[in-house]
C-alpha cells in the first residue's frame, strides 16, 4: 500500500528487527523534555503483543529504510449491553513510533489508518489506546484527525522495590490459588466489570503470568469448594513484564541523579532507618505488573496492602535483580488508590484512554455512546498484562 514515497507493510521480523530496534531508541516515550523512557524489546520488537490472541505489526518503509511503526492487538472483553452476552472484540492500538526526522509527513496517519483496516477486516467493534495527556502529537492524532473519544482516564501506580523487605501482619494468611480457582473467582466476581478479557484462563497460564494470590484474615473462613470466600478478602496476580522489555530513563536533570545517589548513600551508611530506596532508573530495568486486583469487605483494604507488601517481597528476593519497580494499574475513581503503595514522584495519576466505534450499525453507535458519556465506574477497571 503506497502513501506518498513510504510503503506500509507487515513486519517481518528477519529482515526488518535490527531497524525495529534501532527506531525504538530513536523514539523516547513520555511528554517531558528533560526525562523519558526508552523501551528494551531485547531483541523482540514484537515482544508486547505476542501473549495477545491476535496481533499485527506494521512497518512504514522509505526508500529501504524504516521511518515507522506500529502494532496492535485483538481480543474478546466484556461490555455490558452490547450483544451477544455482553461480549465484544476490540483492537488495541499500541507502539506508534515514527522516526524523529520524519514526522508531520503523514506517515503516523497511515499506519494507524491502514491498522483500522485490519481491524475491520477482522469484524472488530471498537479501537481503543491508551497514552499520556500531555502527549499532545498523540492526542492530536487520534482524537482531532480520527475520531476517538476520551473513555476512561485510569491512574498509573510504581513502586520502587528496595533492599528491605516488608513485614505483613501476622494475623493475615496469604494464600496461593490454583490457576482453576483464580479464573473461576475472577469470572465470577470481575468477570462484568469493563473490558474484562474473556480468555482470562489463557492470561492466567501464561508463563509470564507468576501466580494468583488471596489475602484474608487466620480468624475468618478460606474459600471453599463451592465458591465461598471470606467476610474480608483481597487477591490479585502478578505478571513479570521484565521478562520480555526492560525500560531506561535516557535522560534527566542534575537534581535527579544527584538525589538518586544521595537517597542510596544514606541507606548503605544508615540502614537501620530501612528507608524506601530510589531505585538505578538510569540502567536498564524490569518490573512486575499486579493485574486482577479485587477487593472486598469492610477491611479489605488492609488485605490489599498487605498483597502489595507481599509482591514487593517476592520481587526484592527473586533472581532477576533488575526488577526495579511494581506497578498497577487501575480506574481513576477507584478506591483501590488509597490502598496500593505507590510513590506520586513514579506515578501517573491520569492515563488516557481513547476509545473508537469501527462498526456504523446502531447497536455499536448507542454503546459506544453509553461507554464514552456515562459516569466511570469508581471500581474494578480490569487491565489486561499482555497490554501493558
Amino acid at each position: 500500500m503506497e502513501y506518498n514515497k513510504f510503503r506500509i507493510r507487515s513486519y517481518e521480523c528477519q529482515s526488518d528487527r535490527a531497524q525495529v530496534e534501532n527506531l525504538e531508541r530513536k523514539c523516547e516515550v513520555g511528554p517531558s523534555e528533560s526525562v523519558f523512557l526508552f523501551t528494551d524489546t531485547m531483541g523482540d520488537p514484537i515482544c508486547r503483543i505476542r501473549n495477545s490472541p491476535m496481533y499485527m505489526m506494521l512497518v512504514a518503509e522509505l526508500e529501504n529504510g524504516l521511518v515507522g511503526v506500529i502494532q496492535g492487538s485483538i481480543k474478546v472483553v466484556t461490555i455490558q449491553g452490547h450483544p451477544p452476552k455482553d461480549l465484544a472484540k476490540v483492537g488495541y492500538v499500541l507502539g506508534l513510533r515514527v522516526s524523529p526526522h520524519h514526522r508531520r509527513k503523514g506517515i503516523g496517519s497511515s499506519l494507524v489508518r491502514t491498522l483500522e483496516e485490519w481491524f475491520i477486516s477482522n469484524d472488530v467493534d471498537y479501537a481503543y489506546m491508551a497514552t499520556e495527556k500531555e502527549n499532545h502529537a498523540s492526542v492530536n492524532l487520534f482524537m482531532n484527525k480520527f475520531g476517538y473519544t476520551k473513555f476512561r482516564t485510569p491512574s498509573i501506580l510504581v513502586n520502587p522495590v528496595n533492599h528491605h523487605s516488608f513485614k505483613i501482619s501476622t494475623n493475615i494468611e496469604i494464600s496461593r490459588l490454583k490457576i482453576e480457582q483464580a479464573e473461576s473467582l475472577y469470572r465470577k466476581f470481575m468477570g462484568s466489570t469493563e473490558f474484562f478479557p474473556n480468555d482470562i484462563g489463557n492470561i492466567l497460564k501464561n508463563k509470564l503470568s507468576l501466580g494468583t494470590w488471596m489475602a484474608y484474615f487466620k480468624d475468618d473462613i478460606n474459600i471453599g469448594p463451592n465458591g465461598q470466600v471470606p467476610n474480608s478478602w483481597a487477591m490479585l496476580s502478578v505478571w513479570n513484564s521484565g521478562e520480555i522489555f526492560k525500560l531506561k530513563i535516557g535522560k534527566a536533570p542534575f537534581c535527579c541523579l544527584l538525589y538518586t545517589k544521595s537517597w542510596c548513600l544514606i541507606d548503605k551508611i544508615f540502614p537501620c532507618l530501612r528507608l524506601p530506596t530510589l531505585p538505578d532508573f538510569f540502567n536498564p530495568f524490569g518490573f512486575y505488573f499486579m493485574y486482577g486486583v479485587y477487593h472486598e469487605g469492610p477491611f479489605s483494604g488492609k488485605l490489599v496492602k498487605a498483597l502489595c507488601k507481599f509482591v514487593h517481597n517476592m520481587a526484592k528476593e527473586s533472581k532477576d535483580e533488575k526488577c526495579k519497580i511494581i506497578v498497577t494499574e487501575v480506574g481513576g475513581r477507584d478506591e483501590l488508590n488509597h490502598h496500593i503503595p505507590h510513590w506520586k514522584l513514579l506515578s501517573c495519576p491520569e492515563d488516557l484512554w481513547c476509545i473508537k466505534a469501527l462498526k456504523s450499525e446502531g447497536l455499536s453507535i448507542n454503546n459506544f455512546h453509553e461507554l464514552t458519556t456515562k459516569t466511570p465506574p469508581t471500581r474494578a477497571l480490569f487491565v489486561d498484562p499482555r497490554e501493558v
